[in-house]
């Protein structure tokens, strides 16, 4: 029996998603706590491996199991188990030829900038910072050069193990009010690193050491070395895994601005 899970969390106390030899990884809190209810080792994969410092408001696991709960109790019963920064929202039986990771469409990420001199005190850990003023609508002309199918090898960490560069963006946008900037990225798949290292370039024109082209120039050269440096996990979400109706899982998507601006 297969069973997929809705996850969110918190990922400043974490390693990242993937388990890790000393169990600093989401992983590993929630597999111990899926094998207190199932009664034995359980294994799981997830849509997407996020890193260390990144949070995730709509993650998307699959585990297998033959031990018969409600699943209710794959929720309750799991989170009763987790620590207080991971949550089950929730699960559901699916078909044995789901998988969390491959089934899915595509990804949504947000980012969620602080722009003021100083660093806010509150949201430290889950919201990035820049100090300058930051050019609104250069950010949103230059964030329109990302759209559509792309290398993506000037936005590629060097450690990334994507088979290709290219993928498919479907959305990207960026928005402010008072001091609170909000980037959305919406693909069919991410490299590694890939969405810090955007919001990187597009800070980089919203403070106006590029114009807006620069993105496209960026893109068009498949130069890492000549972007700018990675920006902070901070204000990193996971907001979304697209699915196809017929997994008939619930809704997988979340808006950060509905939380913060």
């Amino acid at each position: 029996m297969r069973i997929a899970l809705g996850l969110e969390y918190d990922g400043r106390g974490f390693c990242g998603w993937q388990s890790q030899p000393f169990g600093c990884g989401v992983q590993d809190k929630l597999q111990a706590a899926l094998a207190v209810l199932a009664g034995h080792e359980v294994s799981v994969i997830a849509a997407g491996r996020t890193d260390a410092g990144v949070h995730a408001l709509s993650q998307v696991v699959h585990f297998d199991t033959a031990t018969l709960r409600p699943l209710t109790a794959w929720v309750r019963g799991v989170n009763a188990h987790l620590p207080q920064d991971v949550r089950v929202l929730w699960a559901n039986q699916v078909n044995d030829d789901f998988h969390a990771r491959f089934s899915a469409f595509e990804r949504s990420y947000q980012y969620f900038l602080v722009n003021q001199p100083v660093a806010p005190a509150i949201m430290a850990g889950k919201a990035g910072w820049f100090h300058a003023p930051l050019d609104l609508p250069a950010m949103q002309q230059a964030a329109s050069y990302l759209l559509g199918e792309h290398d993506f090898s000037a936005f590629r960490a060097a450690e990334c193990q994507a088979k290709s560069p290219v993928k498919t963006m479907h959305d990207a946008a960026v928005q402010g009010c008072e001091g609170r900037i909000l980037f959305s990225f919406r693909a069919n798949a991410f490299l590694h690193h890939q969405v810090r290292n955007m919001v990187g370039a597009l800070v980089y024109v919203g403070k106006g050491s590029f114009p807006p082209k620069f993105i496209r120039d960026l893109i068009d050269s498949k130069d890492r070395k000549r972007a700018p440096p990675t920006f902070a996990p901070d204000g990193l979400y996971l907001t979304g895994v697209g699915y196809e109706a017929k997994w008939q899982l619930p809704s997988t998507a979340r808006e950060l601005s509905a939380i913060f601006l």
